[in-house]
């Protein structure tokens, strides 16, 4: 899956594209939006988009449970070693599944307060009162929809977050 992240400049082309992409085989658990006034687009059907669609908490989680069971295994080894001697193999799986855990839960507390790269870029013009429509699109039918959208709404723009954007945001968003 791709995802795709469309400015729309009001309500009413939003609730345009979110049809023409429904009837491209779009479910609405593929679409969120977010803006200054989406309320009367979620009483239409159109999902708001969500902590996990805005914020960089599923990214953090995952280097939190790496970066975690790593220190818990480095933890687990230098506790049998030195203070306890104990069944190596269950202190340092134990440490392992903590440190995980643990890295989880406190890197998803971080997480939670980052913005995702292309929400944070487009914020002014939310603040205005622009839409952004996250659509989760596959891979292989990404430039049909973006071709389609582009061809019937030309004003509205449609970006994904790039290898660039990635490498420069590293720890700090999607």
């Amino acid at each position: 899956m791709q995802r795709l992240y469309f400015l729309i400049p009001d309500k009413e082309t939003t609730t345009a594209i979110v049809d023409e992409l429904g009837g491209m085989g779009l479910t609405k658990d593929h679409l969120h939006v977010m803006g200054k006034d989406w309320k009367p687009l979620e009483t239409e059907g159109v999902p708001s988009a969500t902590l996990i669609q805005t914020t960089d908490v599923v990214n953090a989680s995952m280097r939190g449970a790496i970066v975690g069971a790593v220190l818990g295994l480095v933890l687990g080894l230098i506790a049998h070693f030195v203070l306890v001697d104990t069944n190596i193999v269950w202190m340092a799986l134990g440490m392992v599944v903590f440190g995980a855990l643990f890295g989880v839960w406190a890197s998803s507390m971080v997480g939670v307060s980052v913005r995702d790269i292309k929400v944070s870029q487009y914020d002014k013009a939310i603040k205005r009162g622009a839409m952004l429509l996250i659509v989760d699109v596959p891979g292989e039918r990404e430039e049909a929809f973006r071709a389609a959208i582009q061809r019937h709404h030309p004003d509205v723009v449609i970006d994904k977050v790039s290898a660039q954007n990635r490498k420069q945001h590293a720890g700090e968003g999607h």
